[in-house]
């Protein structure tokens, strides 16, 4: 009874069995066969009849052949198993680091238990995204409409649920006596880089250690619900709203973020000076959203354009593979290729070195670089890698290439193209992408997005937040200091 074949800890094999398998003994009884003639010593190894029940017309050639005792395959495939189970030293350590200190009872679980794979398809054809993405967007249009905002000026923000919210809300600051005592109590290591601020042996931002402290305690302080209230109610007042996306569909969370509902004086300081009276007299609105990754975010960002009265700027914000550059540098293309579509989009990216570099400590900011979207997240294949780099391509990431196809729908009268050179200059929005670098695949084998980011790794998560909301108040003409740029075409 069982499988025709066996491999690993099959229990019909015996502990004598599994020796014999292990030395090869159990194939001596062949060498009759080959005494007959029915064997040869080298040659193709016997298949299961089911398994060649399926062969096509030129794999059945191989019954031609006499099979044989042994064959190169079998030579160069004699640890198949250890092969198969990712039997390198680096995988076993990474997965040990993974699975922490219980991680021999989790192997043997997994030993233990039998697969079981569930998938949840969000949408299997074009009109399942579309219809999905519909969706997505009804519970954010009847918040625009009951903030009175359904004809108001829209800047999208694809980026993460928490940075660009802390350095305009001032909800960090408001507690920062809660937030240093709970982290005296929890995590020493978080307090000696405070004591290393308040001593001045550190250039870092306080702000950044508030905001990076503020997410432990309210997510781990026994009070914690009272204290997300709290922080809810703030952030409502400068109107700053929360919207969870629909349970079984695209599962992005959305921000509307009101200008004119700002306080200046809340701010985060490396944001600048604002103008009170000229921000309160806004109309428009920040759509925040947790990056999609692949074709959702084409999807969205083309609902999103499809729904509002007017873009006037998107801002692409997120985490990618770096080629050339460290964990914790901001990148800043001006080429995307996209796997998708296979369009090549040349970007005039209102943000480049200086946009970002003034509030980085510990990394550094790289402009001029050219990104590729890909398909998928796993980058251990070198030669993939090396195929993009040869090309000149230094990030790697997720979502930028189907952004730019929909903002290519945007402001053009027909579908997104294929395979095509496109220029994105001169646009009648302003477009803006920034990279964070969270792996480094080329030099240590990872998978795009796996690493999360330590607190110094955070000072690039919030460098690029201050940078696009730096640009949102420029465009607006709110931002005291801001640079002379050339005007978006009206």
């Amino acid at each position: 009874m069982g499988p025709g074949v066996t491999i690993g800890d099959d229990p019909r094999v015996t502990p004598l069995g599994s020796m014999l398998r292990r030395t090869k003994l159990d194939e001596l009884p062949q060498l009759l066969n080959v005494v007959r003639g029915e064997m040869s010593l080298v040659g193709p190894r016997p298949e299961d009849p089911r398994f060649v029940g399926l062969y096509s017309p030129d794999q059945r050639r191989v019954l031609e052949v006499r099979p044989g005792m042994t064959s190169p395959a079998s030579v160069a495939f004699r640890d198949e198993q250890a092969r198969l189970a990712g039997a390198s030293e680096d995988d076993w350590e990474r997965l040990r680091q993974a699975w922490g200190p219980d991680f021999e009872g989790m192997l043997a679980e997994v030993r233990a238990r039998s697969c079981q794979l569930w998938i949840r398809l969000v949408g299997g054809s074009q009109v399942g995204f579309a219809r999905n993405a519909r969706r997505w967007w009804q519970p954010i249009q009847a918040a625009l409409d009951q903030l009175g905002l359904e004809e108001s000026p829209i800047y999208f923000v694809s980026s993460n649920v928490h940075s660009l919210v802390n350095v305009v809300s001032g909800v960090a600051r408001d507690m920062e006596s809660q937030i240093v005592d709970f982290a005296r109590g929890n995590d020493p290591e978080l307090v000696e880089e405070l004591q290393k601020l308040d001593e001045g042996r550190s250039s870092a931002s306080r702000e950044n250690w508030l905001y990076y402290a503020a997410r432990a305690l309210f997510d781990g302080h026994p009070d914690s619900a009272r204290l997300r209230a709290e922080r809810s109610e703030v952030e409502q007042s400068v109107g700053i709203h929360h919207l969870a996306p629909p349970e079984g569909g695209v599962d992005s969370a959305a921000q509307v973020v009101r200008l004119n509902r700002l306080d200046t004086g809340r701010l985060d300081p490396r944001i600048g000076a604002v103008d009170p009276d000229a921000l309160a007299a806004s109309s428009a609105y920040i759509l925040n959203v947790d990056y999609p990754l692949g074709l959702g975010a084409y999807h969205l960002l083309r609902q999103v354009a499809e729904s509002v009265h007017w873009v006037d700027g998107v801002y692409l914000m997120g985490k990618a593979a770096t080629l050339n550059a460290q964990v914790g540098d901001v990148m800043l293309p001006n080429v995307v290729y996209n796997e998708h579509s296979g369009n090549t989009y040349w970007l005039d990216n209102c943000f480049d070195a200086g946009s970002v570099q003034p509030y980085l400590e510990f990394g550094s900011a790289l402009d001029h670089q050219r990104a590729v979207t890909v398909r998928g997240t796993f980058l251990q294949n070198r030669d993939y890698l090396d195929f993009y780099y040869q090309g000149r391509y230094t990030v790697v990431e997720m979502e930028v290439g189907p952004y730019l196809d929909a903002c290519y729908e945007i402001i053009q009268p027909s579908r997104y193209p294929l395979n095509e050179n496109v220029s994105m200059t001169q646009l009648t929005l302003d477009l803006g992408i920034i990279h964070y670098a969270s792996d480094t695949p080329y030099t240590q084998a990872r998978t795009l997005g796996a690493r999360g980011l330590s607190y110094r790794g955070m000072d690039a998560t919030y460098a690029s937040s201050v940078a696009v909301m730096r640009r949102v108040l420029e465009q607006e003409g709110v931002l005291a200091d801001a640079e002379a740029r050339p005007a978006v075409p009206a």
